[in-house]
């Protein structure tokens, strides 16, 4: 009895945390509302929903308007919520976004034009969090991959006319983030 009563001393029992929200500073500084969810099974991995979703038209027809989403499957080298991961992400959005003047030069023609939307897109994703708090975490993840945009372009405004369409297959960045992550 006096032996068993050892090994329950010794034995360290550690709650599992296994689901977090998270917000993407970055997004948030781009006027985009934000939330994140993810949750924990298996051991080492997670699934994380991620999106934005800003609804704001500005002074002189200037929009900002989108929503987004990021679906993503997560490894992580350590322990969920801690360390390395590794991800395989999806991306899907919508934008009506034009009057913008942003200086450079493949973004040069949101000056004069609008354009409006959307993105389906997956890619691969490495991140790393770091454990700040009792509960609160910083997490940096970065994504690459290949997305598909199908647009229309209209000239300026919220009542612009339709003056073009595109197509177009995209390889570079899919996702980016800098998160607070409460851990529960």
């Amino acid at each position: 009895m006096l032996s068993l009563f050892g090994v329950m001393l010794s034995v360290h029992v550690q709650a599992q945390k296994t689901f977090a929200v998270k917000t993407n500073v970055p997004h948030l500084a781009t006027l985009t509302p934000n939330l994140g969810m993810e949750v924990a099974f298996g051991g080492k991995m997670t699934v994380e929903i991620s999106g934005g979703y800003n609804p704001f038209t500005f002074a002189d027809d200037t929009q900002w308007k989108h929503w987004i989403l990021w679906p993503e499957v997560r490894y992580w080298i350590w322990e969920p919520f801690n360390g390395h991961l590794l991800g395989v992400h999806g991306v899907f959005a919508e934008f009506n976004v034009g009057g913008l003047d942003i200086p450079i030069s493949r973004l040069a023609a949101l000056k004069d034009r609008r354009y409006q939307g959307n993105v389906k897109g997956a890619g691969l994703s490495y991140g790393y969090a770091w454990i700040i708090g009792n509960n609160l975490l910083l997490e940096v993840t970065a994504g690459v991959g290949y997305a598909r945009l199908n647009y229309d372009v209209f000239t300026k405004g919220t009542d612009g006319f339709k003056i073009n369409e595109g197509r177009k297959h995209y390889i570079g960045p899919t996702k980016g983030a800098v998160s607070l992550v409460y851990v529960f």
